[in-house]
């Protein structure tokens, strides 16, 4: 057997969500989902680097990560800009060594029909979630262990359901997806894995704050949901570790809903919730 093959290998169950040792990178892990994934592996002994554009968010973020006993660093970095993430990686490889777990969760979003965005809207939005993604997951390449190393992507519904008044979203997300895939066959041979999680309808985000905004509008996002609740950005992160982790070691190019079953239906005409104001 191959020294991969054997590391692949699943350990006991007590030591499959063990990450002492391991280093976790989180781009856009600051706030929301991002922040509780990091979280996640911080609690289980992960050292733990994220990036994000606002300093004063990166800071309160470092602050809670080492609130769980173990070392956490921030830096301030727009992963539309290539250069400045991958500073912000090559000072986490300096700090930390080789990075085990990657995460691009950085994204963009605003309601808006087509005829009312403009071309700069729809520029930002595909340069934070599909070029940003890109730029992360290329400027972390050479700073990943390998093999080993997990990449996760953080897409969205809008990905393969097409949504009134988010055309940027869908196409931009739609195009993380479809780099998760070329990517995972591309570097599945450094034995580096490469998945995307498709979060649901999650409570207390700004997502579904920006999706629903209103009693209404969140009461019919709910009634849509087959499990008959809003998931919890911990859901998320479960996902998160599970792929990171010895069980999904022969798991690469998937693209994973955790959403309550959701999608199963396919897409929802959101039109009347997102329609903007006159």
């Amino acid at each position: 057997m191959t020294e991969y093959a054997e590391a692949s290998l699943a350990p006991p169950p007590e030591a499959a969500f063990d990450f002492r040792g391991r280093t976790v990178f989180v781009a856009g892990g600051s706030s929301g989902i991002n922040l509780s994934i990091a979280e996640a592996f911080a609690r289980r002994g992960a050292r733990v680097g994220i990036a994000s554009r606002s300093p004063e968010r990166v800071a309160a973020a470092v602050v809670r990560l080492r609130s769980h006993g173990g070392r956490a660093e921030g830096w301030s970095a727009d992963v539309r800009d290539a250069e400045s993430i991958g500073a912000a990686l090559a000072a986490a490889h300096e700090a930390f060594g080789p990075i085990d777990v990657l995460v691009s969760g950085a994204a963009g979003n605003f309601v808006a029909p087509a005829l009312g965005m403009s071309s700069k809207g729809f520029r930002t939005v595909v340069d934070i979630d599909l070029v940003g993604t890109f730029n992360v997951l290329r400027g972390a390449h050479e700073f990943l262990r390998r093999p080993g190393a997990s990449i996760i992507n953080i897409s969205a519904p809008q990905a393969a359901n097409p949504t009134p008044y988010q055309a940027h979203v869908c196409a931009a997300k739609a195009g993380v997806d479809m780099l998760t895939r070329v990517l995972a066959m591309e570097w599945g041979t450094d034995g580096v894995r490469v998945n995307s999680i498709v979060p649901g309808p999650i409570g207390d985000t700004e997502g579904v704050r920006r999706l629903a905004p209103g009693p209404e509008a969140l009461a019919a996002m709910a009634a849509s949901i087959p499990l008959g609740r809003f998931g919890r950005t911990e859901d998320v992160a479960l996902m998160a570790l599970m792929l990171s982790s010895p069980w999904s070691s022969f798991v690469t190019g998937a693209v994973i809903p955790v959403d309550g079953g959701s999608s199963l239906a396919g897409g929802r005409d959101l039109s009347s919730a997102l329609k903007p104001a006159a």
